[in-house]
């Protein structure tokens, strides 16, 4: 089993493109005790230009103006659902590809459970792309969590290094890896169990290594390596895997199951598109995780020679997307977050990328096109379509929050979605086609189906924008110098 391998370091990031982040390490010119951050961690990166304000990781609130038009608007779209139902598109498959389940799960809505590809296009809409091949992938907005379009979503499937996603946003803020400049020496246990062919950054036994370095090794990398040390520090592999099923469920991923730190392929070891969305959504929520993902090119701790200086050496980040490297164009706006690659999981992909003040969430999980790179160029095709159809599409689903962020009746927001389309409210077609057909042949069940489906979605439009998510701090990026 062969992981993620690193690109050519031929083409580096290019002067002007960005973090979203401001650097959270501190700057060159300081000078730290020996095991602090120096001269070696320097990065490609321009200070940012915040077009959001920094809020708290919280659901905001909306002006009841706002809230009547939202009411008024998903009332209006009522008739329109009723004779235009949702596109679901079915790519072509070969007979002997693999097959979605039926009966995937509905966590964010019903139609995200159906197989096959959802969108709800309205007038003006950009179509789908074509020529996508991805069993699974999914567009979304990032702040309010609609789901855009989608593709079997809920296709459980081997994720490869886009679990580290879950990785890093379980252990990252634990105190056994604070602060960052903590010093670690790495013993021959911390490295006994990696995958063979693991990717790696190059961690040595008996090295000291920060906890900088090994987030460096993590997202740039992909480094099994520094996963498994940085799972030693925070209380070894069975604790790490423990807490990030715990975390999982949580963050109501309910597809994930652990078995593996790294996202080596391991029996039973499974996410979704949709998931990995939920990860990758969390995870830019803490500045730390924003700025490693979204880091281009970094320097890292090589070999130790008795009386001299510690050498160091050049990595770059496996996302092609956020370099340019390899032939595939650099995307505009891009901030990350992560790819990956196992033979049994294929490629794999997530990324976050702003346009024009819109933030979009893309996932695609092994697309089975022969062209090169065919990962990064399905999820920019995705996030081009996102980016033009803002606006124009009625979601097919949400990006559900946190268990402990829900704000209802305690009941999680996940297991609403998984009640019956006629028991939920703000799932779109499905929701307005099942009180229609329950209201009767004569025009009086016609016109009650009408009224309770628009009350459905009144009530559903006013619960769910006070249950935005916004991203915080995000940037435009720099035009060209």
């Amino acid at each position: 089993m062969n992981q993620l391998h690193t690109p050519k370091a031929s083409r580096n990031q290019e002067t002007g493109r960005l973090s979203f982040m401001e650097s959270v390490s501190p700057s060159r010119s300081c000078r730290l005790a020996r095991g602090g951050l120096s001269r070696r961690y320097a990065r490609r990166v321009i200070p940012p230009v915040s077009i959001f304000r920094s809020t708290a990781c919280t659901f905001s609130t909306v002006p009841a103006l706002k809230k009547t038009a939202l009411s008024v608007t998903s009332a209006a779209l009522l008739s329109v659902f009723l004779v235009g139902p949702a596109s679901a598109v079915s790519q072509d498959t070969t007979d002997d590809e693999p097959k979605p389940p039926t009966g995937m799960s509905q966590v964010g809505g019903a139609q995200l459970g159906r197989s096959g590809t959802q969108v709800n296009l309205g007038a003006g809409a950009p179509v789908l792309p074509k020529n996508l091949t991805g069993r699974s992938w999914m567009v979304s907005d990032a702040e309010t969590g609609d789901v855009l379009a989608s593709h079997n979503p809920h296709w459980r499937l081997p994720p490869a290094s886009t679990l580290k996603m879950l990785f890093a946003d379980t252990v990252m803020q634990a105190p056994a890896l604070q602060p960052k400049t903590r010093e670690y020496t790495v013993q021959d246990a911390d490295l006994a169990d990696l995958g063979e062919g693991s990717s790696l950054v190059g961690v040595k036994e008996d090295l000291p290594y920060t906890v900088h370095d090994l987030w460096l090794g993590v997202f740039l990398r992909s480094g099994n390596d520094a996963v498994h040390v940085l799972a030693s520090m925070y209380g070894g592999v069975p604790k790490t895997v423990t807490d990030m099923q715990a975390h999982a469920e949580e963050l109501q991923a309910l597809d994930t199951t652990v078995v593996s730190p790294d996202g080596y392929d391991a029996p039973n070891q499974v996410s979704s598109a949709y998931d990995l969305t939920l990860f990758a959504r969390s995870g830019m929520q803490k500045a730390d995780f924003r700025e490693y993902c979204a880091t281009a090119t970094a320097q890292f701790p090589g070999e130790q020679k008795k009386g001299k200086e510690r050498e160091s050496f050049g990595i770059q980040n496996t996302n092609r997307l956020l370099t340019g490297a390899d032939g595939v164009t650099a995307y505009k706006g891009i901030a990350g977050v992560k790819n990956g690659y196992t033979t049994h999981a294929g490629n794999t992909f997530t990324g976050v990328a702003e346009r024009n003040g819109k933030v979009l969430l893309v996932t695609v999980m092994n697309p089975s096109s022969d062209e090169t790179h065919a990962v990064y160029k399905e999820a920019a095709s995705l996030l081009d379509w996102g980016f033009a159809a803002g606006g124009k599409v009625t979601p097919v689903g949400e990006l559900v929050p946190p268990r402990s962020a829900d704000t209802g009746t305690g009941t999680g927001k996940g297991a609403q979605a998984d009640k019956p389309a006629a028991n939920k409210g703000g799932n779109g077609p499905g929701t307005t086609k099942a009180a229609a057909d329950t209201g009767g042949s004569g025009g009086v069940g016609i016109a009650l189906g009408i009224a309770g489906g628009a009350l459905v979605l009144v009530a559903g439009a006013a619960f769910l924008v006070n249950r935005r998510w916004p991203l915080p701090d995000l940037v435009r990026r720099l035009p060209r110098r």
